[in-house]
């Protein structure tokens, strides 16, 4: 078995004495691991950090085993990243988040969002609300989607003011009111309008952070990344 991809790296780990596992988000392979032979040497060492894009052939006997990486550097990044700390939070959180995706299943969206994040030239709020929207659709892609698009009671699709914490559907306000203490609110730009004051983006990452929570990090009894937190409080 093998096959030749561009990919973007998202985690290294030691194995043995010389070598080293990549862990990758690959355009059509989806979040992918292999062994690179000999990848704790000086000459792999400023091509194997998390944050390059890079080339990557893979080989293995059978589909299913962990198989070899051969590595060839695209874009250096990962110089770039740690020297900020806004850059080095950000790039820690999306290298986390990715990690939440399935093995092998191909994500191409979220690897296009992740590099126009870490590439981007976006000011503090217009980052924070593409961030925010990142995780919106990173839950959409773990299968936990919010169902925001219309009212879970009446049906309409204008007006929708909130989610509930439980169902992760949307209500209208007139809907919400008897409940409202209890719901979280549903930020505008989640339906697709331009606008986003601080206070909304605030919400979004309060409203995606619960469902990740809920879903993912509490249930499976993963840390909440540090990261996220800081990150946020740099941004807003």
């Amino acid at each position: 078995m093998q096959w030749s991809s561009e990919g973007l790296i998202i985690g290294v780990k030691k194995h043995g004495e010389t070598s080293v596992i990549v862990e990758a988000l690959v355009i059509n392979k989806g979040r992918h691991l292999g062994l690179v032979r000999g990848g704790r040497s000086p000459r792999h060492s400023a091509v194997l950090q998390a944050g390059n894009s890079v080339k990557l052939d893979w080989r293995a006997r059978l589909e299913d085993h962990l198989g070899i990486y051969n590595v060839e550097l695209l874009q250096t990044r990962a110089a770039r990243l740690i020297a900020d700390k806004q850059s080095l939070f950000l790039s820690a959180l999306l290298n986390d988040h990715a990690r939440l995706l399935p093995e092998r299943d191909p994500h191409d969206n979220m690897l296009a969002m992740i590099i126009d994040l870490i590439d981007g030239d976006y000011n503090k709020l217009e980052l924070a609300k593409k961030l925010a929207l990142f995780e919106f659709n990173l839950l959409d892609e773990l299968g936990f989607g919010l169902d925001i698009y219309s009212c879970a009671l009446s049906g309409e699709t204008t007006g929708l003011s909130h989610v509930s914490p439980r169902t992760g559907r949307a209500v209208t306000l007139e809907q919400a009111q008897p409940y409202i203490e209890k719901l979280l609110p549903l930020p505008a730009f989640f339906l697709n309008s331009d606008e986003a004051s601080v206070t909304d983006i605030k919400n979004a990452f309060i409203l995606t952070g619960h469902f990740l929570n809920m879903h993912i990090w509490a249930a499976r009894q993963i840390e909440v990344p540090a990261t996220r937190d800081k990150l946020i409080k740099i941004l807003l």
